[in-house]
């Protein structure tokens, strides 16, 4: 039997609780890096790692789309897939959790891929991951993936540095402290998870040198079937993203780098 929704094998649902059977030869771990959710962007490395699987480990965001994907264009993955992916508020499967199935599989003998949404070094926990298994003997390799938080302002047409405009860039979390982010408006800012606290991150990134008037913009879905951009400025893009419900999946940049996208011709 195949997942119904991708076509690549059986996809089981486990919880930390989960009897995985016993031990046999001792098997391995892949971190993949699944990119931004196109499938073209995945690495030639990570394809092949995903063709050579016996287990999928698989997250929500950009995997299980790149999963699919592979299988409509005709690439050959048999894997068992496991889905762990994470909602919004709601982790099914605990990061405690997710670690051990991957100890218990490899235990299995098996070759097991963990495929993670972009890079798995960035906001993926790859790494908490990777020493988890290693602590139990088991080997690890890290395939990179494009992240994106550089992937998805390209397509809406923004480089996150630009001569003249801007030559550093940051990738945060919209869950951390932004207010000790420094910089201007030559500084751009790549907030990743940050749709449910835009309202807050405006005001308090407005509220230092970059002022009311920076540029924003609000990628949502990238890649996805729900691809849609929007422009505004810390003073009016919580108003903006309210309006036009805005959601999850999205990224946000933050600097003038904003203006050199084509979406800004007119900015709110």
């Amino acid at each position: 039997m195949t997942d119904a929704s991708t076509g690549l094998g059986p996809s089981t649902a486990l919880g930390p609780s989960t009897a995985l059977g016993p031990s046999t030869a001792l098997g391995t771990v892949t971190l993949v890096g699944a990119g931004p959710g196109d499938a073209g962007l995945l690495t030639l490395r990570g394809l092949r790692a995903l063709q050579d699987a016996d287990v999928i480990v698989a997250d929500r965001l950009g995997a299980r789309a790149v999963l699919a994907r592979l299988a409509d264009e005709g690439h050959t993955i048999t894997a068992e897939v496991i889905d762990v992916g994470k909602l919004p508020g709601h982790h099914p499967v605990p990061q405690d959790g997710i670690n051990q199935i991957l100890v218990d599989l490899a235990r299995q003998g098996r070759r097991v891929v963990r495929l993670k949404g972009g890079d798995p070094f960035v906001f993926g926990r790859g790494r908490e991951e990777q020493l988890f298994c290693e602590a139990a003997g088991i080997p690890v390799e890290v395939v990179s993936g494009v992240t994106s938080a550089v992937a998805v302002p390209a397509l809406a047409g923004i480089p996150l540095t630009q001569r003249g405009v801007a030559e550093t860039f940051t990738v945060a979390s919209a869950h951390d402290q932004i207010d000790a982010l420094g910089g201007g408006r030559d500084h751009t800012i790549v907030l990743l998870m940050g749709v449910n606290t835009l309202g807050h991150s405006a005001h308090v990134l407005a509220a230092g040198p970059r002022g009311d008037e920076c540029p924003v913009a609000i990628i949502e879905d990238g890649f996805g079937e729900r691809q849609r951009v929007t422009i505004g400025t810390l003073g009016t893009i919580a108003h903006l993203a309210a309006a036009r419900q805005v959601r999850s999946p999205a990224v946000v940049v933050i600097g003038d780098v904003v203006m050199l996208s084509p979406h800004a011709s007119t900015v709110v």
